[in-house]
């Protein structure tokens, strides 16, 4: 099937509920509506209303429920509208879905998923087009996913909704009907917490993920008709992240350049680069160099395109690195 992220993800789903009946979905405009981006358009006419359940909007009430349901021998999947409206559910997902196993010594496990779009691109207001990936990939007890394609998503939520603990799965907006990919009907896994190298250079490692990849493949791009060869990792897997991975480009290569849209201050890739410093130091032949977005409250849609890092900036980051 030649599927965007969208049909992709729709696809998982679908695929999931047929398998297995424990699997719900549940969030605000879900069913009827098919949710805001249409991911789920179509599940409740197949499931009908108890498996598919629209819920109020109140983002805390969905994750909380969610949580009662998996400690109980459920599968949910909960749908936040836009990463930005999950700030009500932060102390349900700190303060019990991502501890409950360990609270209960592994007496109860929470296989919830939590689907959200996130990220600029799509010229929406700030809370729709947040990037806070940072804040849960600082939580122990949650895995963080981002896909950066239609075969990723796919694959990644199914290995998601198939696991025994809570997974963020973060969907960029901005890819939900980008591109389309050969994507196999039938199920499949894609494993979580390896990255996966999707272009292989031996002049410089740019790390990336989600709807930065593209940019940084673009970069990349620009970066081969300058002579430089440019590799390229798509994370996939924020937390647990696969650090071999990236340590091993880094050594291969000598210098590193970490793009992601979310602010600069207290990003992921100050994370990264603070790895690379105690892991692949000494195979460094210059600073470590972060392209993001910047401090500052996702503009107004004018302004969107100047916050945004683009191809252009990435490929100016490569100049600096390779002048060094």
């Amino acid at each position: 099937m030649n599927a965007t992220m969208a049909q992709a993800i729709n696809q998982a789903l679908a695929g999931e509920m047929e398998k297995d009946g424990r699997v719900v979905i549940l969030g605000e405009d879900v069913g009827v509506d098919g949710g805001v981006f249409r991911i789920t358009d179509g599940l409740v006419d197949k499931f009908g209303r108890e498996r598919v359940i629209d819920t109020p909007l109140a983002e805390s009430a969905g994750v909380g429920v969610a949580i009662g349901m998996a400690a109980l021998g459920l599968k949910p999947v909960v749908e936040i509208q836009f990463m930005g409206f999950i700030y009500p559910a932060f102390n349900q997902i700190v303060s019990h879905l991502a501890r409950l196993r360990n609270r209960t010594r592994g007496r109860f496990t929470v296989p919830i998923v939590i689907r959200t779009p996130y990220g600029a691109g799509v010229r929406a207001l700030e809370h729709h087009s947040e990037s806070t990936e940072a804040f849960f990939c600082h939580i122990p007890g949650l895995t963080v996913v981002v896909p950066s394609t239609p075969y990723d998503a796919k694959g990644l939520l199914i290995t998601a909704i198939r696991g025994k603990d809570p997974v963020l799965f973060l969907e960029p907006t901005r890819l939900y009907r980008a591109e389309k990919q050969d994507v196999p009907d039938e199920a499949y896994e894609v494993p979580i917490g390896k990255a996966r190298i999707a272009r292989k250079g031996n002049d410089l490692t740019i790390v990336a993920w989600g709807a930065m990849v593209p940019i940084a493949e673009r970069a990349a791009i620009l970066a081969a008709e300058s002579g430089w060869n440019a590799e390229v990792i798509d994370l996939r897997t924020l937390s647990p992240m696969d650090r071999e991975t990236v340590v091993g480009s880094v050594k291969k290569t000598g210098r590193v350049l970490v793009v992601h849209e979310a602010p600069k201050t207290c990003g992921l890739g100050a994370e990264i680069a603070a790895l690379i410093g105690e892991k692949a130091l000494l195979s460094l032949e210059a600073p470590v160099l972060r392209i993001t977005g910047w401090d500052i409250t996702p503009p107004l849609p004018k302004g969107e395109d100047v916050y945004y890092p683009n191809p252009e900036r990435v490929f100016r980051g490569i100049q600096r690195l390779m002048e060094f």
